[in-house]
């Protein structure tokens, strides 16, 4: 396996940001790792990376302990922290060689420098100063720095934040490509992103994984469908809460209705023999299509008192 932990737990004083957070990733995997803010992804990221220790449990990166054995950690992990932290007064290419310096490529450097501009799309603007780069660039350089080592594990903790249309799919791209060689653990708000990108997606609400599952399956585990009904008639909101199994209906127009129904009910029959007891017409109905989103929100939202 490229990452286990065991028991995770992170307090910052009397906070909790991690509780025994246990995943285990296999190598090739392009895990997508999603939460609301401050829910303790990019905790959990800089554990991995060994740029901070966990108050209690373990940690392993191709067998390495993270807490014992920092450095070699750091030499088969290649990290994009959020914040993308770049000398701006550097070209490009002294930049990486600056990297590649810190990681002791030495004889190799220049061939790896070329390559990873080239895997990285840098090449039309290697000879600018980062400070003259777009975000789109600057990205793209953070992530030639976090590639240059050529590392087992690629961690990305919000890859794509500020980015333009253009640039978001660039990037996208990019990291789908690297994903079929590397193990790589993904951060983001975008659940496109992780549904065109991600292998699995891991959630995590409150310090606690709530959801570990594949893509496609994970839209799946929704506790409620939603169907979409339109009438030829107007129909009151009062009238359609007495079909057994709907826990909620929204109109969205006239004539149509946004219809909740009870976690594992599925009320389509019902809503055709309601019309049909009731003589009604029905113009359409639709079971709406389980959305990452929706789920997220149901494994995350917060419930009002």
């Amino acid at each position: 396996m490229s990452i286990i932990t065991q028991n995770i737990t992170k307090l910052y004083g009397t906070q909790v940001v991690l509780d025994n957070v246990n995943i285990t990733i296999g190598k090739g995997e392009v895990v997508g790792l999603l939460g609301p803010n401050g829910a303790g992804k990019s905790t959990l990221m800089k554990i991995l990376t060994g740029y901070i220790p966990p108050t209690s449990g373990e940690a392993f990166v191709y067998g390495h302990d993270v807490l014992m054995e920092t450095e070699e950690v750091k030499k088969i992990v290649g990290y994009l922290p959020e914040h993308n932290p770049l000398y701006l007064d550097m070209y490009i290419k002294e930049y990486l060689e600056f990297i590649a310096g810190i990681h002791k490529l030495g004889k190799a450097s220049a061939g790896r420098i070329k390559e990873i501009i080239e895997t990285t799309g840098l090449g039309p603007e290697q000879n600018k100063k980062i400070g003259t780069l777009s975000k789109g660039y600057r990205q793209r350089v953070g992530l030639a720095q976090a590639l240059i080592h050529n590392p087992e594990v690629l961690i990305l903790d919000e890859p794509t934040s500020g980015l333009d249309p253009n640039q978001l799919l660039e990037i996208r791209d990019l990291i789908k490509g690297i994903g079929k060689q590397k193990t790589v653990i993904l951060s983001t708000h975008i659940m496109q992103e992780v549904e065109a990108v991600c292998s699995r997606v891991i959630i995590i609400d409150a310090g606690k994984i709530v959801a570990d599952a594949a893509t496609a399956e994970l839209s799946e585990i929704r506790s409620h469908d939603i169907v979409t009904v339109e009438f030829a008639t107007p129909v009151a909101e009062k009238l359609l809460m007495s079909i057994p199994g709907i826990a909620r209906a929204l109109k969205t127009s006239e004539l149509t209705w946004k219809l909740e129904a009870k976690p594992g009910e599925d009320i389509r029959p019902r809503i055709n023999k309601f019309a049909f007891e009731n003589n009604l017409s029905l113009l359409s109905l639709h079971r709406e299509e389980h959305k990452l989103e929706q789920v997220f929100h149901e494994l995350t939202g917060r419930k009002e008192a």
